[in-house]
Formats: structure tokens, sequence, C-alpha cells
């Protein structure tokens, strides 16, 4: 057992990913583990919509017809098994459509589910009990259209323990398809924390396929063909630890920093990563090359993870119209302004003649002049800009008249006008996430093949989880120097950014350790929030990882209301981590950045 290792291949990182990733795992990758995230919160809110429409719905319908269409014949051939999150809110129609491929392609397969996570038939008793958001503690809202438990690992394991070929769940967390299959090849005991806290680690840099491979790498000149980007491989041993690397004759790369960004995206509390298998410390991680486009990955921590699934639940909150339009010519950017000021003006005048109340928020954007940047935005003249509206209303009529009502704007308004051939824009519902916490104890799993129950439990660990306190960086001597001069941040740091809701993280990844004391000094948290002032209403928190000389931020209120509920252009702050890169900072002039 101690000479064994697994080596698991990372598919999808979202819903709309690839359709090639399978294929160059399969062929390339030598993979024992197929595996496939789907679900984000953005998604479960998608799935829900589409399961309102069409009962037959509300799966990751690509997960069948396309990735497992190509490969599912291969995976049985090679014994690669495949676990996938693909069942959003419909685990029993992602099955059936699965098992019909399987028919249709003369595959004998043994085919899981997962299922306990889809709390829609409980909302009225969960209701009754309270679940106070997470953050702003307000009530389990009514007319919910999703609310699924974040579940764990362990049913995963059980399935395959059951001779699952094929394991399908809905909402599990993301790292959970990962570590489902190590507990089950290693046999790791569910106390077993650190293991457990290694494992979800691989998972969690898997989770977001080719981000850990060269996807959205801060030194993207440097990856060697995007156009035959690699999906990551991570070998991984009885101890937890793991190599992540890359399919031969593939177009990506692996370094520390490639590993380090992944690892620092979307984490929080990097002492208090929590899950439902694990509480896990990532702040003594360590990243060590060993060969090319490998990279081995150790250190990570883990207690007991308390008794409490997280629980998310999507809300319609009204409609929200989002579009744009293409504008050129000299004061371009003034024009395309004028333009939409008059048309919400225009329009907002016709809801007070009408009775129609006010948009709820309204976002312009003007994008090709850094107005994503606020007053940290460059001062230029652009002869081209893309004019961005967001607008939200309770009323989806009154966002169909503000849609049909734009297109005065082409013979009425500023000149240089075009790019509303593609017709309308239509109001979409406006999706919320409630989360709460809910006792394990309450929340039945079960893994079902066809109408046989393999193993059905609950998962309390009947103790709270500790909260650890998050490190000091351990710094060198700070530099001493007779002159120093500002550089972009870029210069010494990587940087990867994500969201949580309206929470917004930034990753921070030195260049070289020498580096770590001008972060310390002066990318504060402080600093942050001046620079996202004008995205923000909320707070930062700055997080150490000394393991690997990297700092995490947590913005607090920063998305606009999140990637579901934003009218702005960046709603899932997507962007924030490249912004921040442009933050001055001051080094030794001898050190010859500039």
């Amino acid at each position: 057992m101690a000479d064994k290792t697994i080596r698991i291949g990372g598919a999808s990182a979202f819903y709309g990913d690839s359709q090639l990733a399978a294929r160059q795992l399969v062929d390339k990758g030598g993979v024992d583990y197929l595996v496939f995230d789907y679900l984000a919160e953005v998604t479960m809110a998608i799935l829900a919509r589409a399961h309102m429409r069409d009962p037959q719905l509300g799966y990751a319908v690509d997960f069948v017809t396309v990735a497992m269409k190509d490969v599912l014949a291969d995976c049985a051939k090679k014994g690669i098994k495949v676990i996938a999150n693909a069942g959003g809110v419909n685990v029993p129609g992602c099955i059936a459509a699965l098992q019909t491929l399987a028919d249709e392609q003369g595959l004998s397969l043994t085919i899981a589910g997962v299922y306990g996570d889809d709390l829609s038939s409980r909302t009225a008793e969960i209701a009754s009990n309270g679940l106070p958001d997470i953050d702003s503690g307000e009530p389990l809202p009514d007319g919910l259209a999703s609310i699924n438990a974040y579940l764990g690992a362990k049913p995963i394991a059980d399935a395959l323990a059951a001779g699952a070929d094929v394991v399908v769940t809905g909402r599990v967390v993301d790292s959970a398809v990962v570590l489902g299959p190590l507990i089950h090849e290693f046999d790791w005991s569910m106390d077993d924390y650190d293991r457990l806290a290694q494992g979800s680690l691989a998972g969690h840099v898997l989770e977001c396929g080719a981000q850990c491979t060269g996807g959205n790498f801060t030194d993207w000149h440097l990856v060697p063909d995007y156009s035959n980007i690699s999906y990551p491989v991570a070998e991984v041993s009885a101890s937890g630890e793991f190599v992540i690397e890359i399919p031969p004759g593939t177009g990506g790369m692996v370094t520390r920093a490639t590993v380090g960004e992944q690892i620092l995206y979307e984490i929080g509390d990097p002492a208090n990563y929590l899950l439902p298998d694990v509480a896990c410390d990532f702040t003594r991680v360590t990243l060590m090359g060993v060969g090319k486009d490998r990279v081995q990955v150790s250190g990570a921590k883990g207690r007991a993870p308390g008794p409490q699934y997280k629980v998310c639940a999507t809300y319609i909150d009204g409609y929200r119209l989002m579009g744009s339009y293409f504008i050129a010519g000299p004061r371009a950017a003034d024009k395309a302004r004028t333009g939409a000021d008059a048309w919400i003006k225009r329009v907002r005048k016709t809801f007070v003649e009408r009775g129609i109340a006010d948009f709820r928020e309204v976002s312009i954007e003007i994008i090709g002049t850094e107005s994503v940047y606020g007053p940290n935005a460059r001062d230029f003249e652009t002869r081209e800009v893309m004019c961005k509206f967001g607008l939200h209303h309770d009323d989806k009529h009154a966002l169909a008249f503000a849609s049909a009502e734009l297109a005065y704007l082409g013979t009425s308004g500023t000149p240089g006008m075009s790019g509303l051939g593609g017709g309308r824009v239509r109001p979409q519902p406006l999706m919320r996430i409630h989360s709460g916490l809910m006792d394990k104890s309450g929340v039945p799993v079960k893994v079902q093949v066809g109408g046989d129950v393999i193993t059905e439990a609950t998962f309390d660990v009947g103790e709270a989880s500790e909260v650890a306190i998050c490190p000091e960086m351990l710094l060198d001597t700070l530099p001493t120097a007779d002159v120093w001069v500002e550089v972009p941040l870029e210069k010494l740091a990587y940087a990867r950014s994500g969201d949580k809701g309206n929470k917004a993280n930034i990753g921070l990844m030195v260049r070289e350790p020498r580096f770590l004391s001008i972060l310390e000094n002066q990318v504060t948290a402080d600093a942050v929030a001046a620079y996202f002032a004008h995205a923000m209403t909320g707070t930062v928190t700055r997080f150490a990882l000394p393991g690997f000389g990297a700092y995490n931020f947590l913005l607090t209120e920063a998305l606009g209301g999140g990637a579901t509920a934003s009218v702005r252009m960046d709603t899932q702050g997507k962007a924030y981590g490249q912004m921040l890169l442009s933050l001055p900072v001051k080094v030794p002039a001898d050190w010859d950045l500039a």
C-alpha cells in the first residue's frame, strides 16, 4: 500500500467547459479515475431554472451527450472509473440518460447515484427550524428555486466500494469527487484528518481543470500552446502527498506558480478551509518542482470537520437585463455615456408617467476606458468602446420595455453606435443565494444503484471544529536603500481571484522570497480596501500562507450581489487579481525591477 499511487484526471472545471478535455486525459493521462466538477453556486441557479421549465432537465446535460458519449466506451475498456457531480438538481434524470447511453453503446456498467443533498421537499420544515444566512443573518426567504446541502466524499467512496464504475452526485463540495476515490483506494479512516486534508487539497487543485496547468495564469505569455491546453493529472500516494503533472504532448505547463495560484483560488481563510469531511489548514503547504511540468504538493493539515453542512438555497429576486453595444469615433467614451444616460433617463420618465416603480439598480460601464478600475483608471483617449448595461427591476415587463426602447439610440442618439443587430436582449430572472448551516444528523445520505440502496447514513462527527489561528508570515530582514522606486505589483507577485457569493478572494504569491517583506508592509488589507473602495462596501481581511510565500485577501460585499445577482460586468471578481497587479509598490532602486 505504501508504494501505491492513484492517478486522477480533472476533466471539467464548470458546466460548459471544454468538450475535448476528457478525451485528452483518457488517451494520454494514464488515469485511474476521471472526475468532473460542474456545480458552482451560479450553476445550481441555472440548473434550478432549467428544472423549473422542464422537470426532465436540471442536470449537466453535456456530461452525458458530449463527454461520456465520447469516452465512456474507452473508460470501460481501460478500467477508468468516472465520478461527476453532474446530477445538479436532478440526479435520477442524469443517471437515466447515462444508462440509456451505456445501453446504446452495449456497455454493462454499474452506475451509482449519491442522494440526500436536495432538500427541496423539506423547505417548510427547514424554514420553521430557522436557517439564517451565514453572512447577513437574514431568515430563509420564500419561493426557493433550489436548496441543497454540500455533501462530502464518504458516500462516493461507499459507491466505489459497492462496485460502481460511474458515480453521479448532486451538490457535493467540489473537492469531494477526488477525495472519494482516495478514501476508497487507500482505505483512509474518516478521522485520519491530515490525509483527508491532503486529499481535499488534491481535489481543490484539480477541481478547476486547466487553472493549475496554465489556464488563467498570471504569466500567460509563457504557456506553450493554449490551443492544446493541458488538463491536470494528480498522482496521489497513500500518505496523501501528490504530484501535479500534464499529459505528454499537450500545451500547458505545471510550475510552482501555476499550482500555487490555484491553491489560493477561492479559499477564504486558508487555516480554516471547512469541508464536510475535514477542516483544512493550508497555511504550511509546500510546493516543490520534481521534474519538468511536475510539482509535488505536501503539508496540508486537518482536524475534525464539525457537525454541520453548508446549505445553499437559490431564489428569484426580480429580473435583470444585461447587454452591450458598440460605439466608435472621437470622444467615444463620452458619446457612449451620454447615450446610455439619455436612455435610462427616458425610460425612468416613462416609468413615472405610467406608475411603474424605478429600477432597483442601474449599472453602466464603458468597457475600454478602464471603468471597472474606478479612480485607479488611467487617463487616456480611446476611439472605440463597448457600453455595457445592467438593470435590475421587480417587473420583467418594465425591463422588456427598457430593452425595446434602447433601439431608439440607433438613430436618435450620439453617432457611431452599432451592435444592436442581434436583436433585443431579454429579461432574465435574477437569482440570489442564501447560505446557511444545518446539522448533519438531519441530512440522511444514500448511495443507490437502480432500485437498490447500497448505503444510507448520516455523517455527524458530534464535535465542533476547532478554529485555527492563521500564522504570521516568516520574513527576512527588511530591505534598506537610499533610493526607492515605484513598480507595479505584477513585478513581485502572481495573482488569482474568484468569488464566493458576494465575496471576492484575491490570492497573491511572491515571485521571489525577498519580495515578501514588500507585500507584508505595503500590500496590506487597508491598501487593498482602498484600491477597491469603488467596488465594495464591506471589509478586507488578509491571511498569510508562509508555506509557499503567499497571501489571500477576502473582500466582503464586493461583487454587487454575486454572480447570479450582480448587474456589473465582472460579476465574479475574476479580474480583481489582475487589476490588483497594477497597484504601485516601492522597492529598492538597486533591485532593478522597473
